[in-house]
């Protein structure tokens, strides 16, 4: 499998399936073929074989898939068989939102710190985690093996701590910041912009408002 030729597009909707088959591993469904899927998805059966083939097909012919396979399967493409230890950056709403969520933890994102310059949040409990000023930032990435890091920062902070926590050894971030970050090749990188997202949603009512005007 080459990683290079395999389409974004094809990427973004491994983990839709992913959480549909937990559905159905959650139901005790057992197998279950590209037609049945499709019509729980409300994407095409062929669409469903195309994106499986870019990863060897994992289904049989006349059978269709083996539900518990096919999961750990895209978890193993996804990179959640494995745990991530992560931080978060930030600790406001958004950073706070994000450790609540428990739902993380089931695809093996574990976060063990959270930081903010703050001084009024200092000690705050957030679930298991208490923020912690930022200072204790780099030795706390040394010294629990984190690999993701969370930005819910302002972007004129952001760019600075990015650098400073790939100098700590992080190879990936999750970056909420309205800001490129400056790292290396090497460094992963998922931008979240969610005034974009939004404003995706508001053309797509613009359009239909359109053609209901036709």
């Amino acid at each position: 499998m080459d990683d290079k030729n395999i389409s974004q597009a094809v990427i973004s909707r491994l983990p839709r399936y992913l959480r549909y088959l937990g559905e159905l591993k959650d139901s005790n469904v057992e197998r279950i073929s590209s037609q049945e899927l499709s019509q729980l998805m409300n994407v095409t059966a062929s669409q469903i074989r195309q994106d499986f083939n870019n990863f060897g097909g994992f289904g049989q012919q006349g059978y269709g898939y083996k539900v518990n396979f096919l999961y750990d399967e895209i978890a193993k493409i996804l990179g959640i068989n494995k745990t991530h230890h992560l931080i978060i950056v930030g600790a406001g709403n958004l950073g706070q939102a994000l450790a609540n969520y428990m739902n993380f933890e089931r695809r093996g994102f574990h976060f063990t710190g959270i930081f903010d310059r703050n001084e009024a949040l200092y000690g705050k409990k957030i679930r298991d985690m208490y923020v912690q000023p930022m200072e204790n930032l780099e030795t706390f990435v040394k010294d629990n093996d984190i690999d993701i890091a969370v930005l819910t920062i302002p972007k004129d902070g952001a760019v600075k701590v990015a650098d400073k926590l790939v100098r700590c050894g992080v190879k990936a971030f999750w970056n909420f910041a309205h800001v490129d970050l400056n790292v290396p090749d090497d460094i992963v990188v998922e931008n979240v912009h969610l005034s974009d997202s939004l404003m995706k949603l508001t053309y797509n009512i613009t359009r239909k408002e359109q053609e209901n005007d036709i």
